[in-house]
């Protein structure tokens, strides 16, 4: 019962959290910014609209946004959010997980090309390309994570004999891990410096270029993906930092959801004081932390023997 009030929590407050990357850019900027609500506003507009079509586009358009949608929410039904037993767990499942995840950037990727639109197609082939790059990051990490636990599941991460965590006989290592972490979910959220959410610049646009055609619905279906993405990550980081054992469920709870709000808040401030990087400067950007994690792995062989 208590995975399953977990789950609803977390989908429930998922569009909540990007209003807080709002609200601290706001502060920046010297403004009040949008109410803490706009998201939920936003997913209620859209779905009582309807969605236009191109007479150029099939059935791989349609589902694009579902695929994307769906397999980002997946994540979540085997996080283990809090330190709450997930509602699935499997021996080998961040493999699995990590591939749908992918699956469903190919379908947004499938989407955007179907299109038949050069200029969405140039979007996509920047999404595919850092993606991949970031990707070597993801599974050096869980390479690292498998020397230390033996185990290749989010629930043994954090819950099994060796527990990952600063607190832990690694955790000086992890710190390195933990910034190179963060910069997977930049990357992979497309957020700055490597993408801007915010703009629609024809030379600078990565994921946002990818969606222009989408309306309604099914644009509702991308934000939504979009944002259980960007809480899965940070929920990951804030298990990293701590992950929380205390007696009580409710408690367990609001310390986990106050750090990953803190994660939220920090993206604000390097958004506010961080321009976007130039193009040919996101690859070296994308790649430093898969040297920081090599670099950890390699200190560890000695401490895991």
């Amino acid at each position: 019962m208590e995975s399953i009030l977990s789950l609803c929590f977390a989908i429930l407050i998922a569009p909540l959290l990007p209003a807080v990357i709002q609200k601290v850019k706001a502060f920046f900027a010297g403004k009040q910014g949008p109410p803490l609500l706009i998201n939920y506003y936003t997913m209620i507009k859209l779905f009582r609209k309807g969605s236009v079509y191109s007479t150029s586009t099939s059935f791989v358009f349609r589902m694009g946004p579902v695929v994307g949608c769906v397999t980002s929410l997946m994540m979540l039904l085997f996080f283990p959010l809090a330190g709450i037993k997930p509602l699935f767990s499997f021996h080998g499942d961040v493999l699995i997980l990590f591939y749908l995840m992918g699956l469903g950037r190919f379908f947004t990727i499938l989407a955007a090309l179907d299109t038949a639109s050069p200029f969405e197609g140039m979007g996509a082939a920047r999404e595919a390309f850092f993606s991949t790059l970031a990707e070597a990051t993801v599974f050096g990490i869980l390479i690292l994570f498998f020397r230390i636990t033996g185990s290749l599941s989010f629930a043994e991460f954090f819950s099994g004999r060796h527990v990952i965590s600063l607190s832990s006989e690694h955790g000086a290592l992890l710190l390195l891990v933990i910034v190179a972490l963060y910069i997977v979910m930049l990357t992979e959220n497309s957020r700055v410096p490597v993408d801007d959410p915010a703009t629609h610049l024809e030379l600078t646009m990565i994921h946002e270029v990818m969606i222009l055609d989408h309306s309604g619905p099914d644009l509702a279906l991308i934000e939504l993906g979009a944002w259980f993405k960007l809480l899965f990550y940070s929920a990951f980081l804030s298990m990293l930092i701590e992950p929380f054992h205390l007696e009580s469920a409710l408690l367990n709870s609001l310390l986990f959801y106050a750090v990953v709000c803190f994660i939220y808040i920090t993206i604000g401030m390097v958004e506010s004081i961080t321009a976007r990087y130039k193009m040919n400067m996101v690859p070296k950007f994308v790649l430093t932390p898969f040297a920081l994690v090599f670099f950890v792995t390699i200190l560890t062989m000695e401490l895991v023997k």
